[in-house]
């Protein structure tokens, strides 16, 4: 596939390369997203932040299924052997490749557009999965106050319903505003759990630390620990929107990952070790209840008020992130120009933007469980492919810009993706037959599509963009649109 003409082939001279690949490829037009306003350094922490998991929310079924043990080890250990390997991987394609639709630019460009287009069916479907869990998950703290939300009935539905409305309005005004609206849920959803941790240090007994569950369910402890901290790469669907990728990108990975991974372990010493709980009293939204216990319930009440807002911030991000994927698939001439183009006023991908709202939507009313279980599976397919590119492409283009490189010589790029990768394939091994039921049917679906794009494309159906026309002219075009802008990367 990679010989075919596109461009994600390697039609053009090595000379060429090396200046073409630091330009986003996947240009849109005026250079910028969001009406003319990128994403600078702060809200884009609190974007990637809400990427990976705006708060601890969710993470109480790993000490439900392991104990306080397990739990407080998982969430000290994962971070160095999952997210910083990907954080760092993503940082260097990010910068070598700061086009919109990240991921799926890499896996084009270092085995063809057959593997670039089904890296995009993965990643968006698992995004997409992931993104439907929040509308739910908001409705299920709501009925906590709300009785009649916790049924399945209208009111339920409304509440999902308006929550889906709300938030693409608000992608549609603009990156920017995403962003910044992220700094302030961020804040506000964290704030109740310094508050908790401050109050439970008096209390704190290091011996409860040291609890296990009576009956431990390491399924469901690693799949809450994935599921917890993954997703660190789809900031790259956006690099094309960020200013500065270079510089920027890296700068806020490294400072989400800190971010989040405190973000987790010190509420959790904090409950674990201020309150005599058992194991199996740890279930989704126990922090409120812990907080209850510790401080009162004004902090109980503050930590459900957080779980929405935090909820609505794991939402917007991830539409802003699937949405952008599409867009750099339509750039890249994988799929129709349709989902490139952009809004007049707010110059944001709205088709995309629309698309990616109504499939989430729809998956909001699905069974939590499957919801993640699915996620998990995919993004797994996706991350392996990822990082065979990001290895692939050290070997086969030595040549390219890498504003930011992974400071590894080959051998020890490969053994940072092994441990990650190594895990990826225990999670896969540990589903059920339903997840790969389900994963065999979207993979399907994703070669369909491919072939399917290709024969409309020949026969001239469809609109795509010069993406078909290849590297040449492309990239060159690509640079003139972005007039130079992203020379400082």
């Amino acid at each position: 596939m990679a010989g075919e003409a596109h461009l994600g082939a390697d039609a053009v001279d090595k000379d060429k390369n090396a200046d073409a690949d630091a330009v986003a490829v996947a240009a849109a037009p005026n250079g910028a997203g969001g009406g003319g306003h990128k994403l600078s350094l702060v809200p884009l922490i609190f974007l990637i932040f809400f990427e990976v998991a705006g708060g601890p929310y969710g993470a109480e079924p790993a000490v439900q299924s392991a104990g306080p043990l397990y739990a407080l080890l998982g969430f000290l250990i994962f971070p160095f052997i999952w997210a910083i390997p990907e954080s760092l991987v993503t940082a260097e394609l990010s910068t070598a490749l700061p086009g919109n639709g990240g991921f799926v630019l890499w896996a084009d460009r270092a085995f063809g557009p057959f593997s670039g287009s089904l890296m995009g069916t993965w990643k968006y479907v698992s995004g997409a999965i992931n993104g439907a869990a929040f509308p739910a998950l908001c409705a299920d703290y709501l009925g906590r106050v709300v009785p009649a939300v916790a049924d399945d009935g209208g009111p339920r539905v409304a509440t999902i319903v308006v929550f889906n409305v709300v938030l693409t309005v608000l992608n549609y005004t603009g990156l920017a505003v995403v962003g910044w609206t992220a700094v302030g849920l961020g804040l506000a959803s964290l704030s109740p759990f310094v508050l908790m941790s401050g109050i439970a240090l008096p209390k704190i007994r290091p011996r409860r630390w040291g609890g296990v569950a009576a009956e431990k369910d390491w399924k469901l402890f690693f799949n809450t620990l994935f599921w917890n901290l993954n997703y660190w790469d789809s900031v790259s669907t956006m690099a094309g929107e960020v200013e500065r990728p270079g510089k920027t990108l890296p700068k806020a990975l490294v400072s989400a990952v800190s971010m989040t991974s405190l973000g987790y372990l010190l509420p959790l010493m904090a409950a674990t070790g201020a309150i005599d709980v058992a194991p199996e009293d740890w279930g989704n939204g126990f922090f409120a209840d812990a907080a209850g216990m510790i401080a009162g319930r004004w902090l109980k009440y503050w930590i459900e008020v957080g779980a929405v807002l935090s909820s609505i911030g794991l939402y917007s991000a991830t539409l802003s992130s699937a949405a952008f994927q599409l867009l750099g698939m339509a750039d890249l001439g994988l799929l129709p120009r349709i989902f490139s183009v952009r809004a007049p006023v707010f110059n944001t991908p709205w088709v995309s933007i629309l698309a990616t709202s109504a499939i989430t939507l729809g998956m909001s009313f699905f069974s939590f469980n499957n919801i993640v279980a699915a996620a998990n599976f995919l993004y797994s397919l996706g991350m392996l492919l990822e990082f065979a590119a990001f290895i692939w492409l050290r070997i086969k283009r030595p040549d390219l810009s890498r504003p930011y490189r992974v400071p590894m010589r080959l051998p020890g790029a490969v053994a940072l993706c092994l441990v990650p990768s190594a895990f990826l394939v225990f999670v896969m091994a540990i589903a059920g037959w339903k997840v790969y039921a389900i994963s065999a049917a979207f993979t399907a679906a994703g070669v369909g599509v491919y072939y399917l794009m290709r024969f409309c494309k020949d026969r001239g159906c469809l609109r795509f963009s010069d993406g078909g026309g290849g590297d040449e002219g492309v990239e060159a075009a690509a640079f003139q649109r972005q007039g130079g802008r992203n020379g400082d990367v």
